[in-house]
């Protein structure tokens, strides 16, 4: 380690314990939001895997250090600007929405720190451990409402769809089904919404190992929309068949119901590391192509 980098580190640090000690209380709130709120249980795994990338790939990110005083300065003052902006309207938002705001101006300072100790040469080779981050930001309350009712729209027309494959009678108003003796619900716990942030989160990362391309990493991030409606709709339809021809209670009373997205959520898995290894084969017959084009 050269001077100038041992400096780097040293002053990056320095400003990271500065960001612990000023967002000591938001974190604090982000913690104990995590802890109650099921959708955000994933939260401090998200650093951890933020670090594991910038140590393994330290060598690629840090061969020349140039900091960049000017950019940093500027991104590190925002951060601070967003921490008082968020502080003021403390008041006016709920928990998730403040506990949002205030990440959001925490990671906002820790990038000014990043630029001011390396520089924008390693800050771009570092944007994915760096932009990873923003899955400790927890999802604006209008945007996750939006996001279910999406989901939940989506599953009810896949549902519907599967209803007629199998040749179930049924009578749908909105997001509510009449069946031969029963009435389900499409309701927002059926959108599937924490099993999508699960496979949002792990396709980012599969990505970034696995594919070079931007398009096929968002390729891969994307798919996740369509897989997740059609897991919800295969779990609805089938619980309700089972509620139908078997017993009532697989709807009210059955793991399979309460506690049984693990085996719905796994086939998904399944299918996006199929897609994750066509397209990384794809990648490799269009670099073999290029290659070809070049001789």
């Amino acid at each position: 380690m050269n001077v100038s980098s041992k400096n780097a580190h040293i002053l990056f640090l320095c400003l990271t314990l500065l960001s612990l000690l000023m967002f000591f209380q938001p974190l604090k709130e982000l913690t104990k939001f995590s802890f109650h709120n099921h959708y955000y249980t994933h939260i401090w795994l998200i650093p951890l895997a933020s670090i594991y990338f910038l140590f393994t790939e330290r060598k690629e990110i840090f061969p020349e250090i140039r900091p960049s005083r000017g950019a940093g300065a500027i991104v590190l003052l925002a951060g601070i600007a967003a921490y008082f902006i968020g502080n003021h309207f403390e008041g006016r938002l709920n928990v998730n929405d403040h506990t949002a705001a205030m990440t959001f101006s925490g990671l906002l300072f820790l990038h000014g720190a990043f630029l001011v100790s390396y520089g924008a040469r390693a800050y771009r080779r570092a944007l994915f451990p760096l932009f990873f981050l923003i899955f400790m930001i927890p999802i604006p309350t209008f945007l996750m409402e939006r996001i279910i009712d999406a989901l939940v729209a989506g599953s009810s027309h896949m549902t519907e769809m599967l209803f007629r494959v199998t040749g179930t009678p049924y009578l749908r108003t909105d997001n509510i089904f009449e069946l031969p003796g029963i009435a389900i619900e499409v309701a927002d716990e059926c959108s599937g919404i924490r099993s999508s942030i699960a496979l949002v989160i792990t396709m980012a990362v599969a990505g970034h190992m696995f594919l070079k391309r931007p398009w096929t990493r968002i390729v891969l991030i994307l798919a996740v929309i369509p897989l997740t409606i059609l897991k919800n709709a295969i779990r609805i339809t089938t619980l309700s068949l089972l509620a139908i021809h078997v017993d009532v209670r697989f709807l009210t009373q059955s793991f399979l119901h309460h506690s049984g997205g693990i085996f719905f959520f796994l086939p998904s898995l399944f299918l996006l590391g199929l897609l994750l290894w066509g397209l990384r084969k794809a990648e490799r017959i269009s670099a073999g192509r290029s290659k070809a084009e070049e001789a």
